[in-house]
């Protein structure tokens, strides 16, 4: 028996350092080979790592900013191993990737990394069956079902109100960690605008889902290796550290409520068709999905089986969620740091004669949509996204580029496999296009856009927050509305302080970009401020 295990072994070994080989071989043959090996860009820092810990000890997109700065639009850097990554800010070869979505795909590393948290849903499948499931799912993010859903959204923004209320009439004001209590708020949104269900966050002790998605979206605080082994190398995959543990139950919760869901959403779409209801309950995105997979114009090899409707669960839970609650956690920590616009906008807010608007009055607000804008620039809630060239290209570019040999290129060519970095937050802060001032916060500058902006791919505002092309933010008016009857409710009832010095406030990324504090970084993401009720005179 021994003897066997030993062959066993000794196979595995074996097969596992074939594997090895031939990546080595294929890397070091792909880069001598390289159309980028003569672009400008940093030095790598370390073999094995290339410039990746230099990346993560900085803030987000501080690093690449620095770089485009020095060596211009188009660039390359190392990643794990020395494997070159192209780096970009000109739009013509950004709105080319965006576009061409069948060419440019997110690589099979990031996939496994998502799929892990959000199964396979429309953010995480590629091809056909992300157009098949783009199809069903877009007529549930139109806007009359966003204004439809507005309701919900008020109602939560009030029942946090009252929750900071109460915090502050024990002592006049309450040091509150906002983020924390914003994701709770957004739980309890997407589980009744998502799917009719009752999470009750805001109150009582954390749920099982709540406290699973904590775990997977905790931003981990130090550099790791073997994560990074996992995601280039899948035999690494077959050993199981604690955090893949975490994550795999964590899977399992939301696995299991997700089909209890499903399985209610089912039943409520059949009994409001018998009963000719078309109520809220009706109308929340997962029963909207199952109504928009069953319709009599959609022919059967277009619809999505029940395990693809399910895979949107997880997605709904997770972007939706966290997305939301780190974008208005942002806001008002830009809101503390600019008392004259947290001033300006309360103003605005009051000019509305109801605690209860719908989307259009929300949307009728100048101010309050330049604040929204603005945050959402400035502090994009994903800072990059990354995608793989699944076959041979050019990538044509608006601003030409000179290679270390002194060649001007008009593009760049493009092998298959070659990995690209899609910047979020270094294009919405571009000097280029937003001016001198592109990194501070300035509510004002959406009274005049500048023309510049207008060759942005982005879908919305001619920012790249929710990216643009086939791919784009299929939620982006849902946390747009969201957003701002959260800031709607919260700004006209509290004022707010930072508890902190604002240095002290880091950015750290896992997926989105939270908060930590920089001199206690055990403490998690955490935002804290003072607030205390707004006394208007």
């Amino acid at each position: 028996m021994q003897t066997v295990l030993l062959k066993v072994l000794g196979s595995a070994l074996s097969a596992l350092g074939a594997y090895g080989v031939y990546k080595l071989f294929k890397f070091v043959y792909g880069e001598l080979t390289s159309s980028l090996r003569y672009l400008p860009g940093p030095k790598s820092s370390s073999w094995i790592y290339g410039n990746f810990r230099e990346i993560f000890d900085a803030e987000n997109s501080v690093l690449h900013e620095q770089w485009v700065k020095e060596y211009g639009p188009t660039i390359k850097y190392r990643g794990l191993f020395g494997v070159t990554r192209l780096y970009t800010t000109d739009p013509k070869a950004l709105n080319h990737i965006l576009m061409h979505t069948d060419v440019y795909q997110k690589p099979e590393m990031t996939r496994h990394a998502l799929g892990r948290v959000l199964g396979e849903g429309v953010l995480i499948v590629e091809g056909e069956k992300h157009r098949r499931q783009r199809k069903i799912m877009n007529p549930a993010f139109g806007p009359i079902q966003v204004r439809d859903l507005t309701e919900i959204f008020v109602q939560k923004a009030i029942q946090l109100r009252d929750v900071w209320a109460a915090e502050t009439a024990k002592e006049g004001s309450a040091r509150i960690d906002v983020l924390s209590w914003l994701s709770r708020m957004t739980l309890d949104v997407i589980g009744l605008a998502g799917f009719n269900y009752m999470f009750d966050a805001l109150v009582g002790e954390p749920n099982e889902l709540n406290q699973a998605f904590s775990t997977i979206f905790q931003a981990s605080t130090k550099f790791e290796v073997f994560p990074l082994l996992q995601a280039f190398f899948p035999p690494f995959r077959l050993i199981k550290t604690q955090r893949d543990r975490q994550t795999e139950a964590a899977r399992e919760v939301m696995t299991r409520i997700g089909n209890q869901l499903l399985k209610s959403s089912k039943e409520a779409v059949v009994q409001a068709e018998k009963d000719h209801v078309n109520g809220l309950q009706s109308r929340n995105l997962l029963s909207l999905l199952v109504k928009a997979n069953t319709a009599a114009n959609i022919p059967d090899y277009q619809r999505l089986s029940d395990d693809d409707v399910l895979a949107q669960v997880p997605t709904f839970l997770g972007a939706g969620h966290e997305t939301t609650s780190t974008g208005t956690t942002w806001a008002l920590f830009a809101l503390t740091q600019s008392p004259e616009v947290q001033k300006k906008l309360r103003e605005e807010l009051f000019a509305v004669p109801t605690d209860t608007p719908t989307m259009d009055e929300l949307n009728a607000l100048p101010y309050l949509d330049a604040v929204v804008r603005e945050t959402m620039r400035v502090h994009a809630p994903v800072p990059s996204t990354v995608r793989v060239a699944v076959a041979d290209d050019v990538l044509p570019l608006s601003v030409p580029l000179t290679d270390l040999k002194g060649v001007t290129q008009q593009s760049v060519p493009i092998k298959k496999g070659q990995l690209f970095i899609v910047p979020i937050v270094a294009m919405n802060r571009l000097v280029s296009v937003w001016g001198e001032d592109a990194f501070e916060f300035k509510p004002e500058r959406w009274q005049s856009p500048p023309e510049a902006a207008s060759v942005v791919p982005g879908i919305w505002s001619n920012m790249m927050t929710f990216l643009g092309g086939p791919r784009a933010c299929i939620g982006w008016r849902f946390s747009i509305v969201e957003m701002k009857a959260l800031l709607f409710t919260l700004v006209r009832s509290f004022e707010f302080e930072l508890a902190v010095p604002s240095e002290e406030i880091g950015k750290i990324s896992s997926v989105v970009q939270r908060p930590i504090l920089k001199n206690d970084k055990e403490a998690g993401n955490v935002m804290p401020l003072i607030i205390k009720p707004y006394q208007r005179e």
